[in-house]
């Protein structure tokens, strides 16, 4: 099986290519087309300002690429948010994937939203095995609104989606990599798909 993380210089990879390894997974961490559209699972990082993201995507041509890709695909933080259509952060336009607008917290709550927070979870696909109400790490200023493609939603400041799926696109605002043994289960299921 070959697994691929997709680097377009948003965020650290390095820690979700060691997750990975605690898996026996080895990785390619690679911005090139060809590679990405032949591995058997895509993993799709992202860290850091969505406008600046989409830029790099759109210089690789992964803007293109992405939307296309049959096999199944893992967006985490930044990456789950360009799966979207467009984000408030930047006023961006993203890969529209999910016909859904990524909102800023109101200023009514500390932002970012930083740390442990509970992870409301339908238990199949990616939670197979999760135990409901678990805690996972996030980071992040900016949520995707429930949906139809929301399986699993956490609450701070209102309810949101934590985690979407569409097709052969899933999608988590946490980072697995960073969310202990039940991250560690979420990168296993999606791998194991």
């Amino acid at each position: 099986m070959k697994t691929v993380i997709i680097d377009y210089d948003a965020g650290n990879v390095k820690s979700l290519e060691f997750a990975l390894e605690r898996l026996g997974v080895s990785t390619e961490i690679t911005d090139e087309s060809t590679k990405i559209a032949a591995a058997d699972k895509v993993i799709f990082p992202g860290q850091g300002e969505a406008a600046s993201a989409m830029n790099k995507l759109r210089s690789k041509g992964l803007d293109v690429l992405i939307p296309q890709l049959k096999q199944p695909v893992l967006g985490i933080c930044l990456g789950m948010q360009l799966l979207c259509e467009l984000t408030e952060e930047g006023d961006t336009t993203a890969l529209g994937i999910l016909p859904l607008k990524v909102r800023r917290f109101p200023n009514t709550v500390k932002v970012p939203q930083m740390g442990w927070n509970q992870v409301n979870h339908r238990q199949k696909g990616i939670f197979k095995g999760i135990k409901q109400d678990c805690y996972m790490y996030l980071v992040h200023s900016y949520f995707v609104p429930l949906d139809n493609a929301t399986v699993a939603q956490s609450d701070y400041a209102c309810r949101y989606s934590v985690a979407v799926e569409k097709d052969n696109f899933y999608g988590v605002q946490f980072h697995p990599e960073k969310s202990s043994k039940d991250g560690q289960k979420l990168l296993e299921n999606f791998l194991n798909f």
